[in-house]
Formats: C-alpha cells, structure tokens, sequence
C-alpha cells in the first residue's frame, strides 16, 4: 500500500489534490471512503482536537486501518490542528499519517520555535508520519458565521520560506484567501471565498514542500482549480460536510417520522455527504489524465 508521501508526490506531478475530509463519527467517514473507491482515487480524512475528543484518537486509527486493509485502498488519517505538543505525541503514537501543529495564533517567531521541537519530538516517535505546520491566520471554527472572523493574516512567501527553513515540516498551510467555516451567504449560495493564486504560486516557489489549503468550504471553483495548477496540494473541506450531514438527517427523519433505528436513518445521510465528497474529489482531479487510469498506472 502506498504512503501519504507517495500519494503526495503523485499529485503533485499530475498536478491534481488530494481531498482532505473531517469524521467525527462513523456517516461521513463511511461517505468520504464510498465516494474515493468510486471514483478510485486517494482520499486524506481528519480529526481536529474536538473530533478526536468525541471519536477517540485511537479508535479513529482504527477505523480507518480497517477501511484501508478490507479495500486495500489509500485512505490515510490526520491529526488535524494539533495545538500541543502533548496532543501531538498522543496522534504519533497512535500511528497516524500526517499531523498538522497549528501554532498559527501565536507571534512567528514562538510559531518556528514550538513547531520545530514538536517536528523533533514526533519525529522520533513515528519517523513515517508527515508534519505539517501552519502561518497567517485564517479563523478557528468550521461553523456557520455571521461575519469574516477578525485579524485574518495573509502569510507572506518570504515567512513561508524563513518558516519551512527553519522548522523543517514537510507540509506547510498558508493563508491565501482560505477562511475556517463558511459565512451564512456562502451557505445561501449568495458569495464564495476568492483566492490568491498568485501568492500560493509565490509561497509554492519560496518554500519548495507540498502545500495545504484549510477553509476550502464555500471556495470558488474556477479558484480551486488554479490554486492546484499554482501549486496546492491538499485541500480541507469540512463545513460542508456539516451542512450536508445535518440536512441529510432533517430530510431523513422528516420522512421517516416514526423510524427509531439508526442504521435505518443514517443512509439519507450517507448518501448527503456523499454527494458533497464526490463532487469535491472530481474537482479536485480535474487536471488528471482518467481518474482510474491515473490510479491504476501508479499502483504499478
């Protein structure tokens, strides 16, 4: 089975994305991984600190080996914005694929210092496991806004190369026009997050590691598409994802008044999020030659 890396570099080099998706229980989890084998394509899944509180930083591990060993298909799991080191040793040991260690609130220069140790320290633990950091600050909540939240700070390609230099992550997301959660008219379909294409183009050149975009929801598309050509290597999506698993359950139990089973329930949402998985992933490898044929030539 091929690793993150090899999953990254195959990206890059077909200059497509891989679509990163949040679980915070078993319905989008079983979404995400529907959506990628049919489309056969490698998927990222994540768990941010409040969603390994809820699911169990272990137990996610788990169910995600599970998925990868019965299909044999390339899903890897991270720890997704990880704000100490004590929570990041927790994800190494139990054997995730990336950890991002988001220091991003802090002033830059605490930011280098924090995550260089924490590269150091979860090295040594899980050698295999990727390190992402994070600079420019894009908000903290995937949650449904009023407003832009305050302070956004769009990161620089010379603090992206003195960063990367300095820190040694492998990862590095920025802030580019990103923004955590989604405005109440991004929802409504009334505005969309814009992209600085060129600074990613810049960032990308500067800092020479694979590139991440968090607060992918509510992105144009067009953007999208050439963020990835300038360089983004992975893209987050999870208030969508929301969106989607709440309408999904509203309809399910509006039609099914009197139902009480869960497993009777919960397909409507599957089914939602899946819809939503789907579309992404098929974005985000619009570049690529076929999409099975592009698998199937770099399983080879």
């Amino acid at each position: 089975m091929k690793t993150l890396r090899a999953a990254l570099q195959e990206a890059e080099v077909h200059r497509v994305a891989i679509g990163h998706f949040n679980f915070s229980e078993l319905t989008v989890l079983k979404a995400t991984m529907e959506a990628a084998r049919d489309l056969n394509v490698p998927v990222l899944v994540g768990v941010s600190e409040g969603e390994r509180k809820f699911v169990g930083v272990r137990q996610a591990a788990a169910l995600v080996q599970s998925y990868r060993e019965e299909f044999n298909h390339p899903i890897f799991l991270n720890a997704d914005h990880t704000q100490s080191l004590e929570h990041a040793e927790e994800a190494a040991k139990a054997g995730v694929d990336l950890i991002v260690f988001d220091r991003s609130s802090l002033p830059f220069e605490q930011n280098v210092s924090e995550t260089k140790r924490a590269v150091e320290v979860i090295k040594s633990i899980n050698p295999s496991a990727l390190f992402e950091g994070e600079i420019g600050y894009i908000g903290i909540s995937s949650e449904i806004l009023e407003k832009t939240p305050e302070g956004i700070a769009l990161t620089s390609s010379a603090e992206a190369r003195q960063f990367v230099s300095a820190t040694g992550v492998e990862l590095l997301s920025p802030a580019v026009g990103n923004m955590h959660g989604m405005l109440a008219s991004m929802v409504r379909g009334e505005t969309q997050k814009r992209l600085d294409i060129q600074r990613i183009a810049d960032i990308k050149r500067e800092a020479g590691v694979f590139l991440t975009l968090h607060g992918g929801s509510g992105t144009n598309d067009e953007d999208f598409r050439r963020a990835i050509q300038a360089g983004i290597n992975l893209i987050h999506i999870n208030t969508e994802l929301r969106v989607a698993w709440r309408r999904g359950l509203e309809a399910a139990l509006t039609q099914k008044l009197y139902e009480v089973a869960p497993y009777k329930i919960l397909p409507e949402v599957v089914n939602a999020v899946k819809t939503v998985v789907r579309g992404r992933l098929l974005l985000f490898n619009s570049n690529s030659e076929p999409l099975s044929r592009a698998h199937s030539a770099a399983e080879s």
